[in-house]
């Protein structure tokens, strides 16, 4: 079983993307299921034809469906719920406290990915594609696992009842599903825009921390190649084309990579053979799963210390390695050996100074002072 799952800011193309591997995938022989968990649910405009919260067949080997998150709440979330309740009366709480305690923040998003899961887990299919909601969602709904599982430890500590065990380990499994990176892989999908580009690298960090593989960006939409272009539209579109290329080599500069190119269509991409051409761009005929399973950043882990943070950057340092270290701005520039990467901070880093860094067998570990009660 693999899972990939493609986000990005709204607007980046995304959804087509994701149907456009789906499409490929199934062309390979592969029996795939393309999921959307985004609320917007374009996938089945993508398809050209209705998809339900149910799976249904698009093609031969190709599944789709839209998750209705809404419906699962009140399907499932009701139950759980009242066993929560329960279990923090019998806690000590009581019941105001108990209902109180138990409406959690996220929990459409929760049960969107439990679904995914569940389909993943049980259905037929060898591949399940996931076009996400924009970014921002889907970086909340991948940390809904550790951040809920947190709450309950703070909530119940030692005193652990039936109900919330079968969510802990719930939680647990979502979290294990989604740091797998044999299993699961995140891609990346941008356009060549300043804006764009700088949350991608946000969130490549963001995914990073959260030990999520990040196996792919893709760069949508670029202006057509300068040899095509005729009359007066022209220089505007190579101008354009140009800012788009400057972009994207800042972005490869900084040491993301790999980076697949998509060309703008000047008729929008509906239906098998248009998602077909793309997916021949994307992939250029190769299995969409190939790949040498390395992420597109250093896997980054931060564990809190007494006066801030420690942040551990797993990369391969020979033993004389010169390594430097550099705010820039909201980066952190590590540069070895003279060849420097810059890495996004997560927002809840940004107002921490480094403090110092030492390097071991598994890579660099980077010290940060700041108030871990900001951000």
């Amino acid at each position: 079983m693999r899972i990939l799952l493609f986000t990005g800011k709204g607007g980046v193309g995304k959804t087509t993307l994701a149907a456009a591997t789906g499409a490929a995938l199934a062309a390979r022989g592969r029996k795939t299921l393309v999921v959307s968990t985004d609320p917007a649910h374009s996938l089945g405009d993508a398809f050209g034809r209705p998809l339900g919260a149910e799976p249904s067949e698009v093609d031969t080997l190709l599944s789709g469906v839209q998750i209705d998150s809404r419906t699962l709440v009140d399907a499932t979330w009701d139950r759980l719920r009242a066993e929560l309740q329960a279990a923090l009366a019998g806690a000590g709480l009581d019941t105001l406290d108990a209902e109180e305690l138990t409406v959690l923040p996220g929990v459409d998003e929760l049960l969107a990915l439990t679904e995914v899961r569940r389909l993943a887990e049980d259905g037929p299919w060898e591949t399940v594609v996931v076009d996400c909601g924009p970014t921002a969602e889907t970086l909340r709904l991948l940390a809904l696992p550790e951040a809920v599982s947190g709450y309950l430890t703070r909530v119940f500590g030692r005193r652990v009842t039936e109900p919330v065990r079968r969510l802990g380990a719930h939680l647990d499994g979502l979290r294990a599903l989604l740091t797998e990176p044999s299993v699961t892989t995140v891609r990346l999908v941008l356009t060549p825009e300043r804006v764009v580009v700088a949350e991608a690298r946000r969130t490549l960090s963001s995914l990073a921390l959260r030990g999520i593989a990040v196996d792919g960006l893709i760069a949508n939409r670029l202006m057509p190649v300068p040899g095509i272009w005729r009359g007066g539209a022209a220089s505007w579109l190579r101008t354009r084309r140009e800012q788009q290329d400057a972009v994207l080599a800042e972005l490869t500069a900084a040491g993301v990579a790999p980076l697949v190119r998509v060309e703008h269509r000047a008729v929008e991409p509906v239906g098998l053979p248009a998602l077909l051409e793309i997916a021949g761009e994307l992939y250029h005929g190769g299995d969409p799963l190939a790949g040498d399973g390395r992420p597109v950043t250093p896997l980054l882990r931060v564990r809190p210390a007494p006066d801030g943070y420690t942040l551990r950057v797993t990369i391969p340092l020979a033993r004389d390695t010169e390594v430097d270290l550099a705010r820039v701005d909201d980066d952190l520039a590590i540069t070895v050996d003279g060849f420097r990467r810059l890495i996004a901070l997560p927002e809840s880093l940004r107002p921490c100074r480094i403090t110092g860094a030492e390097s071991d067998a598994d890579g660099l570990v980077v010290h940060l002072a700041g108030n871990r009660g900001r951000g």
